[in-house]
């Protein structure tokens, strides 16, 4: 038997491969099948399930392209209603793998069709679960997320389904049962997930908020809908892909993406209102020298999540500036979370289009000493870190805009004021810059370094309080 833990740093993601005896089942696979393929091909076996926790909202899975392309067969928990030929298993179902079983648990509380897959070992004994978005390691999935697709679905109801689910199918497991989640820290899918990742009943039964044995049903479903704060808002979008399988194979998204295109058929392209020019090149990169026009969102941080939450219009054709040989691993991270319209990138990078004349813009920045030696309460400083950071500790002076709604807090800038932004290390900032300056504000300054530097030099800081400074 093999257990193997396929985790995604950039989405906080986790699939599976489980093999036994020449089977292999794969639980929640990205948008990409060749990984799955390649690893049971070199391991001289075949697979024969791939299974699904639940309608995922944070990525696009590509489940329906890697059973075709392997003939296996789609699992599915208790009412789910997939729009594709699929097993929906009922709850307690025992599916068998080579020598082993997985039994199904249905976990509703996540979502409706929330599932848990007990794995039995060849001795018919419990030996690892795989929990999905229903139990993370140090929290539980958000219950909020199905009235996104369904308003009816309280948060309050979802919550008091999962505390049942929880307490009559996982904590009754063994203490030795392996705990796999669908997420770690980072996901949005959750609000205080531990870095680990793999952990055991027994233990998520002592540390875990969510797992207290002493807490009731209301104490319970207060605590998982508290200060729980608005979804990406891509997440409704990626739920019905994944419903509906109405999403084109990532051979035929690569295909149209990986168009090379002169600076002159780039600007030609561009001219079009509706395309965006996403540039994924390194922060400093960017601040150096950009396409005007162009937004940030660099491809070597959490790319996917920033790009779902930011970028409004998953249809919208998006033209790509990159570090040369990186374009077909920008096109199919934005396919794993449905932004299948990438219609070319710029050939020879933003080098070629400086030797063909075309004009760059700069991002101007300050280091955090320099931003100290001139800073005074007339400062229009801008915090765009996430409200829970920017409550535990700030700058005085500093205002809140967080970066995750930029679109809303758009009108809070006025065009002939100057503003100072900063993040915690320097990625976020660049991003709103970047969308600002598309916007047409030009006194725009990173800080570089982000709070990380800026906490190192003498400026005061308040913790755990807000300050209201008006813009």
């Amino acid at each position: 038997m093999k257990i193997e833990q396929l985790y995604t740093g950039c989405l906080a993601e986790a699939a599976y491969y489980i093999e036994s005896d020449g089977e292999v089942a794969i639980i929640d696979p990205l948008r990409e099948p060749a990984p799955y393929i390649a690893k049971a091909k070199a391991n001289h076996a075949k697979i024969k399930y791939v299974m699904e926790t639940h309608f995922h909202a944070d990525f696009v899975s590509g489940y329906v392209e890697l059973a075709n392309k392997t003939n296996s067969t789609i699992v599915f928990g208790p009412t789910a209603q997939p729009g594709y030929q699929a097993h929906v298993a009922k709850d307690g179902e025992i599916l068998t793998l080579g020598k082993i079983k997985i039994k199904v648990l249905h976990t509703p509380g996540h979502t409706l069709e929330s599932s848990c897959y007990l794995l039995l070992d060849e001795n018919d004994k419990p030996h690892a679960v795989f929990t999905g978005d229903t139990l993370f390691i140090g929290d539980v999935g958000r219950p909020d997320l199905v009235q996104k697709v369904k308003a009816d679905i309280t948060p309050q109801y979802l919550g008091g389904l999962l505390f049942d689910s929880l307490r009559n199918k996982l904590m009754t497991l063994p203490d030795h049962v392996m705990v796999y989640p669908g997420h770690g820290a980072g996901s949005a899918c959750g609000k205080k997930m531990d870095k680990e990742t793999v952990s055991t009943i027994g233990k998520q039964k002592q540390f875990n908020y969510a797992l207290r044995v002493d807490m009731d049903k209301e104490e319970f479903v207060a605590a998982v809908t508290d200060g729980l704060v608005e979804p990406p808002q891509y997440f409704p979008a990626n739920v019905i892909m994944n419903v509906t399988g109405h999403v084109p194979s990532l051979d035929d998204v690569l295909q149209k993406g990986l168009r090379p295109l002169t600076p002159n058929d780039f600007v030609q392209i561009a001219s079009d209102k509706k395309t965006l020019i996403l540039d994924t090149r390194k922060k400093d990169e960017f601040a150096a020298g950009f396409i005007p026009g162009s937004i940030f969102i660099g491809i070597d941080d959490s790319f996917a999540p920033w790009v779902g939450t930011l970028i409004q219009d998953l249809t919208a054709p998006i033209l790509l500036v990159t570090e040369p040989g990186r374009e077909a691993e920008v096109i199919t991270r934005l396919a794993r979370v449905g932004y299948d319209n990438t219609i070319g990138y710029l050939d020879g990078g933003v080098d070629n289009w400086k030797k063909s004349g075309l004009p760059t813009e700069t991002l101007e920045e300050v280091t955090a000493e320099e931003f100290a030696s001139i800073y005074n309460p007339t400062t229009l400083l801008v915090d765009a870190r996430r409200r829970s950071e920017y409550e535990t500790e700030h700058l005085n002076g500093a205002q809140n805009l967080p970066l995750d709604f930029i679109h809303k807090n758009k009108a809070a800038f006025c065009q002939h004021k100057k503003y100072f932004i900063h993040c915690a290390g320097g990625y976020r900032s660049v991003i709103m810059a970047s969308f600002l300056k598309s916007w047409g504000y030009q006194n725009i300054v990173n800080i570089k370094g982000g709070y990380q530097a800026l906490s190192k030099t003498k400026l005061e800081r308040t913790e755990k309080q807000l300050v209201n400074t008006e813009l």
